[in-house]
């Protein structure tokens, strides 16, 4: 099983951070990394089973919300090259925010797990858009 990861400290209280990136379909955020989000279907954002495509490319679905927890999982259906569907399976991305309690700062923790008979192309692919995604986020309440 592969595993990507990926984390930062983003200077903003955590309900603050959630309420920016909880809803699925808003990718408003992450400008200058996602340039295009279409949804699909007629679920909410905040629904479990929400879809879209990412940049005419990533095929995701949500597959948890936890508002208590600050917490969404999501899968990849298909994409492109290593996360294509016929290359990849069982792909399950983690977003998770945590509190700095000494600073009223937020953890965020961007993990995924996948099967894939080549692992780290997989890895080399996904880590630099979830470090850029984290970056995004940061920049928008430095």
């Amino acid at each position: 099983m592969g595993r990507c990861y990926n984390s930062a400290v983003i200077a903003a209280p955590r309900e603050q951070v959630w309420e920016r990136i909880k809803d699925f379909h808003d990718l408003s955020w992450a400008a200058g990394v996602v340039s295009k989000v279409d949804r699909v279907g007629a679920k909410a954002g905040t629904e479990v089973g929400a879809a879209r495509v990412l940049n005419d490319a990533f095929h995701e679905t949500l597959q948890a919300l936890d508002e208590d927890n600050f917490s969404f999982s999501y899968s990849i259906d298909d994409g492109p090259g290593p996360v294509a569907r016929d290359a990849v399976s069982h792909y399950r991305g983690t977003v998770r925010l945590l509190p700095v309690t000494d600073s009223n700062t937020t953890f965020i923790e961007w993990a995924s797990q996948f099967d894939s008979a080549a692992d780290q192309e997989v890895v080399a692919f996904c880590n630099p858009i979830y470090a850029a995604l984290i970056g995004a986020l940061k920049a928008g309440f430095a």
